[in-house]
């Protein structure tokens, strides 16, 4: 499996000659620009721009936006409904977390989760050995339940998404927390950097490890 990370929350997965794009981006809005990606599916954790480009993704790829469960090109997609975190009073806004079950090799990919799922939920799913948490606080969950969540699903990788990095427009940039609220709740002193991630399930480590991949979308003009 390669895995490929182009900013905020936005993934590329490959296995088994399949290709998933997770949460692709406007760059008027997030101020990175993807590439021409060409996909065979495409998840959505939810409709704001930053998340929900998929028109910026080449190839007819299906599109999943919603809860449920589903089986394409021999993939099993497993979509929880969740929410945001918002203030008391204000409406709740959806996301949607997603996992992946490529022929037993488990990715899972948060999205903008502001609540823990029910355990009974996340005891349905089994062994998830890879997860995209994001750790930039605001709307998501802050850096030391994402760590109790961590805890819970016990996954061999831990890849940190939707964090402030370069690149982002500031007015992005500065809604979100660094990278390192999350590494120092997880003890992590110097974390595993990489350009992007090739895994196969024979070779994931016996106990979780982050690592950080750096973002391939290039800044927008």
């Amino acid at each position: 499996m390669d895995i490929t990370w182009y900013g905020l929350s936005c993934f590329r997965i490959r296995e088994r000659g399949i290709t998933v794009v997770c949460d692709p981006f406007e760059k008027k809005t997030v101020g990175l620009a993807l590439p021409r990606i060409r996909a065979d599916i495409v998840t959505v954790s939810h409709a704001r721009p930053g998340h929900s480009h998929v028109r910026g993704i080449a190839g007819h790829p299906k599109v999943l936006t919603g809860p449920g469960e589903y089986e394409i090109r021999e993939v099993f997609i497993f979509g929880l409904a969740g929410y945001h975190k918002v203030p008391a009073g204000q409406p709740r806004e959806r996301n949607v977390a997603f996992f992946l079950d490529f022929d037993g090799l488990m990715v899972g990919h948060l999205g903008d989760l502001g609540e823990l799922p029910p355990q009974s939920q996340l005891e349905d799913l089994g062994e998830v050995h890879i997860l995209m948490v994001p750790v930039g606080g605001h709307r998501v969950l802050e850096p030391s339940r994402i760590t109790d969540l961590i805890g819970f699903l016990e996954p061999r990788l831990v890849i940190p998404m939707h964090y402030r990095h370069p690149g982002l427009r500031p007015e992005l940039a500065n809604s979100l927390e660094p990278l390192e609220r999350l590494l120092k709740e997880l003890g992590v002193n110097e974390p595993e950097r990489v350009a992007s991630l090739r895994v196969s399930k024979s070779n994931l480590p016996e106990e979780t490890q982050v690592v950080v991949l750096e973002p391939q979308a290039a800044t927008a003009a």
